[in-house]
């Protein structure tokens, strides 16, 4: 038996994917089940990038070692304790290189990542008391990528009409 590929083709499908930019992306928001209680906000708005650019998907609490499901965290201060008591700021901080890592290696210049989250959240995140009350910040991913350059985007629920939108700022 004699395989034929004709590598013209295999070309031009490597030179168009070689194109496109890179953005690296909240797991969570392409479905994947990574979420402290095991779900995902997966979202067809963001889905459809993938028709312009490569979507190098990460999840900096997974990447760090933290199991899914898992005890929901919060910043306190200049750490990251879960409702649980445990300090787990290692585990962001692990995470968010290993991100970062990916995302330069991937030549991302932009970033979606989930809003809110201690690890993703950009502009605002959870106060530290499990109440869900939000305060200004950045969660530990987000603000190493601004450290490297990569601007980030967010990725919010729209209260009033509870469609889901990307904020880039």
């Amino acid at each position: 038996m004699i395989i034929i590929v004709e590598t013209t083709t295999i070309k031009v499908v490597a030179t168009v994917m070689m194109n496109k930019k890179s953005i690296a992306i909240s797991a969570c928001l392409l479905g994947c089940n990574c979420k402290y209680n095991g779900g995902n906000n997966y979202t067809s708005k963001v889905e459809k990038l993938k028709e312009q650019y490569n979507l190098i998907d990460i999840c900096p609490e997974v990447l760090g070692g933290l199991s899914t499901p898992r005890v929901p965290s919060e910043i306190i201060g200049d750490k990251v304790i879960n409702k649980e008591g445990l300090d787990v700021t290692i585990n962001y901080q692990t995470g968010a290189k290993i991100a970062l890592d990916k995302a330069l290696e991937n030549g991302c210049e932009i970033a979606i990542l989930k809003a809110k989250s201690p690890s993703c959240g950009c502009g605002k995140i959870y106060d530290g008391t499990f109440t869900s009350t939000l305060i200004d910040g950045d969660g530990i991913t987000t603000r190493l990528f601004k450290e490297h350059n990569i601007k980030v985007s967010k990725y919010v629920l729209n209260n009033t009409s509870r469609e889901r939108t990307i904020t880039i700022i």
